[in-house]
């Protein structure tokens, strides 16, 4: 009877002792979560591990001009002959101005001035002295441009009762029956998706100058010549992207609205696909507009592809078909800068489960940084003999401090994120051309984000869709050193005159790398 009381007592004290470790693990999450919770409010939004060191923080576009004003900020600097006001700063300054054209103001002496103050003889001009540099401002002016076709008759043929008559082709128009041309076209498109610039201001701006265009007239500017001109583009883009060893892919979420049979404020996403990280001849950035997360809207995009899809950690990309596929450290790299307990001083972190990791991470992405130069085949090679081991050992070190940690905890999650995706994480090992992390793509999302908290959503999914096309030609172009409104220009006049329907290699010669396109675009 005193053996079955005693065993009654000490399985009570076990689920007691249970339970309060339970509470304890309980507390500590809950601790965690209000503690995400006022970073996502009040702290930064970057996983950069600099910041946990002390780096400069991203400057708000709200306050961007409050936060970087400073006074004692150097102007570039002109050279002034016979003398310098301040140390020339190093750039291309005087240099680009020189482009520019230059118009003299001369600063003189009234007529009634020019008297000796001395003997009162007039006054003879010496010549004058430079002083200063000013770059003026001259807001942008309408031309407006009427087409006219020239009639040709054959005089001869007209002698004899015969009318012979020529006309020249006329070029096709970016958009039919409109005033719109190719470069207001580019205009609008680049205002809207390069500077975030939503239409209701470009209204604005264009009754400034002296034309009133409704959002209306400007959204039809944007969405049909986007349909008719760019979507082409991008498919032919997308053909290409196939083709390469890596790809890189990313969603994000928007809100768009007058979706048949969906709530307004449900989530829709941009998916986002790039070329690879080391890839030196193709550089492409294509935007896909879907209703849902679903990872099957990437395995159709994707149908075809035989190479490396690189992605953070969402389960959706498991179901396409590829050689191999890599995670991304700096996805795994941020649930430890989660897992940083607050009010710590940078020394203190350092010694942390989390800091200790996070130094473990950022020795592989220094070490990997100096093999980026490297040829396919050497950069593996490299990677095996000089990060192998040491991946290696971060993984059984986490494997020893993965029971000792609560799983709920923000640091339980970071070790279990770890070691349960490590064969992605180890990919980049065995392959060259992969890279350590998806931030080639996850740029390209930013700068779709940035312009997403400037018009908010969508007014259609057909307005998803042409954003997504514009976003693709834009940043395709800026990361072939394009000037996006000279491309978009380029495409608006050349493809409306392009029979690329019945020979679609025709668009190989405009796409962002073709050799005329480099030459007349930059």
């Amino acid at each position: 009877m005193t053996d079955l009381r005693e065993q009654e007592m000490q399985n009570r004290i076990d689920a007691l002792a249970n339970e309060k470790r339970n509470l304890k693990e309980e507390n500590q999450y809950l601790k965690e979560q209000i503690a995400q919770l006022k970073k996502m409010a009040f702290g930064s939004k970057t996983e950069k591990t600099k910041r946990v060191l002390g780096d400069n923080e991203e400057i708000n576009l709200f306050n961007e001009a409050e936060v970087e004003a400073k006074a004692s900020a150097p102007e570039p600097t002109i050279e002034v002959p016979a003398h310098q006001r301040r140390k020339k700063q190093s750039g291309r300054t005087e240099e680009i101005l020189n482009s520019f054209p230059h118009e003299e103001q001369v600063i003189t002496l009234p007529e009634d001035q020019r008297v000796c103050k001395r003997c009162g003889a007039p006054l003879t001009s010496m010549g004058k002295e430079k002083i200063r540099t000013e770059v003026q401002f001259i807001p942008a002016t309408i031309k407006v441009i009427d087409f006219y076709r020239e009639t040709f008759q054959c005089l001869e043929c007209r002698k004899q009762d015969h009318f012979s008559i020529e006309k020249p082709v006329m070029p096709q128009p970016v958009l039919a029956k409109s005033i719109a041309s190719p470069s207001s076209v580019a205009h609008v498109i680049c205002q809207k998706y390069l500077l975030s610039l939503p239409l209701y201001r470009q209204e604005q701006e264009w009754k400034g100058i002296g034309l009133m265009l409704s959002r209306a007239t400007l959204s039809n500017w944007v969405i049909r010549p986007t349909e008719d001109w760019l979507m082409p583009v991008v498919e032919r883009m997308h053909m290409h992207l196939l083709q390469l060893p890596v790809i890189h892919a990313d969603e994000t979420p928007v809100q768009v609205l007058n979706e048949k049979n969906r709530k307004n404020t449900t989530k829709s996403f941009m998916w986002v696909y790039t070329n690879g990280e080391y890839e030196v001849n193709w550089q492409i950035r294509i935007y896909e507009y879907h209703s849902g997360r679903s990872g099957n809207f990437a395995a159709d995009f994707l149908e075809g592809f035989h190479g490396i899809l690189q992605t953070d950690g969402y389960s959706g990309y498991e179901k396409i078909s590829c050689e191999a596929h890599a995670l991304c450290w700096v996805h795994a790299r941020r649930y430890f800068v989660e897992a940083i307990p607050t009010g710590l001083e940078k020394e203190e972190i350092a010694e942390t489960t989390s800091g200790q990791a996070l130094n473990r991470i950022n020795e592989l992405f220094a070490l990997d940084k100096e093999l980026a130069e490297l040829p396919v085949a050497e950069r593996q090679q490299e990677r095996l003999r000089l990060e192998k081991d040491k991946l290696e050992a971060l993984f059984m070190w986490l494997k020893t401090v993965q029971p000792e940690t609560a799983p709920k905890s923000a640091l339980g999650k970071a070790v279990n994120y770890v070691l349960n995706h490590q064969e992605g994480l180890s990919v980049y090992l065995l392959h060259g051309e992969a890279a350590m992390s998806n931030n080639i793509c996850e740029r390209a999302i930013r700068n779709f984000t940035i312009g997403r908290k400037n018009w908010l959503f969508s007014g259609s999914p057909k307005g998803a869709a042409a954003s997504a096309a514009a976003y693709s030609m834009i940043e395709t172009s800026k990361a072939n050193g394009l000037d996006p409104f000279k491309y978009l220009t380029y495409l608006f006049t050349k493809l409306p005159n392009m029979d690329f329907k019945i020979h679609p290699e025709l668009l190989d010669s405009v796409l962002p790398w073709a050799d005329e396109i480099q030459q007349n675009c930059k």
